[in-house]
């Protein structure tokens, strides 16, 4: 085969399998149709669906070990980190108001939260168990908290779900 056909065949090879990636790939992950954009989205997905996963190992974990003496975290306990570049630290609340972004975790018997706030806006996970009109009362309390909902996607498994807010803080 010729040097031309060879690479007129991996052109369509490489271009057949984005098709694939991007039918695969929910579209918010993907800001434009470009290659670089469609494989960029495919792995923030894959990112969001390790941590979705590593989120129910947990929670697995955490259920068969309540059989056991150990002790549930209270929804009160939370880590605190701030983020500059790719480095976290542990922070006192004192230095976070000069952080680029600060992230907060509580797992508690109810629901596993994790908020990430960078300026004036906020990406808030929830993980628990399915609750009918949940979503709901969630967007409503964080309205009443002057957070704007930019964008949700809910994601379920069983009687799991996980809701991924992007939020803008409203200063009133």
């Amino acid at each position: 085969m010729s040097h031309i056909a060879v690479e007129r065949n991996r052109r369509r090879q490489m271009n057949e399998h984005l098709k694939v990636l991007r039918s695969l790939t929910p579209a918010l992950y993907i800001k434009r149709g470009d290659q670089a954009s469609i494989i960029g989205g495919a792995i923030d997905f894959i990112r969001e669906l390790q941590q979705v996963l590593e989120s129910l190992e947990a929670r697995k974990k955490r259920r068969s070990s309540s059989f056991s003496t150990s002790p549930t975290p209270s929804p009160r306990s939370s880590l605190l980190t701030t983020t500059t570049g790719s480095r976290s630290s542990s922070s006192s609340p004192t230095t976070t108001a000069a952080a680029k972004e600060l992230a907060a975790c509580c797992n508690s018997p109810v629901a596993d939260v994790e908020a990430k706030i960078s300026g004036s806006n906020v990406l808030l996970r929830t993980l628990s168990r399915r609750i009918p009109g949940h979503a709901l009362r969630m967007i409503a309390l964080l309205e009443a908290l002057h957070l704007e909902v930019l964008h949700l996607n809910i994601s379920t498994m069983d009687d799991t779900v996980l809701h991924s807010f992007v939020l803008k803080a409203n200063h009133h």
